[in-house]
């Protein structure tokens, strides 16, 4: 049974998740970088791990609401279309300053844009 507040199956887990920053320089690095209006979308292939995800929002974003509002956002359009990607990455999304100002489905169309770009969806679903 999940937690209190806690929604079974809905979330993302601990291994599904980059957790450690070492993680994220090492994307950073050697990462394939795409950028869009609403996002930034890094993605480094590990052929030995599932498909993981990593949410930014910096300072350039807001406040601390804005930056959270952006998380909840990206964190969203990605547990919504996950099954649409394929696995053995590391993806990271950094929040850009326009995001705090559109819907949730304009940041699905820009995340599966951006995963056609990088070759990221397993099937052709491109908005």
């Amino acid at each position: 049974m999940a937690g209190p507040g806690k929604s079974a199956g809905f979330g993302l887990s601990r291994d599904q998740r980059l957790t450690q920053s070492s993680l994220f320089l090492q994307t950073y690095e050697a990462g394939l970088c795409r950028r869009g209006r609403l996002m930034t979308l890094w993605i480094r292939k590990q052929p030995d791990t599932s498909l993981r995800l990593g949410v930014v929002a910096s300072r350039r974003v807001g406040g601390a609401v804005q930056r959270n509002r952006a998380k909840r956002l990206l964190r969203e359009a990605w547990r919504l279309n996950r099954h649409r990607f394929a696995g053995g990455v590391d993806v990271i999304l950094s929040a850009r300053s326009d995001i705090v100002r559109v819907a949730l489905d304009d940041v699905v169309k820009e995340l599966l844009y951006l995963g056609s770009k990088t070759g990221l969806l397993a099937r052709k679903e491109a908005p």
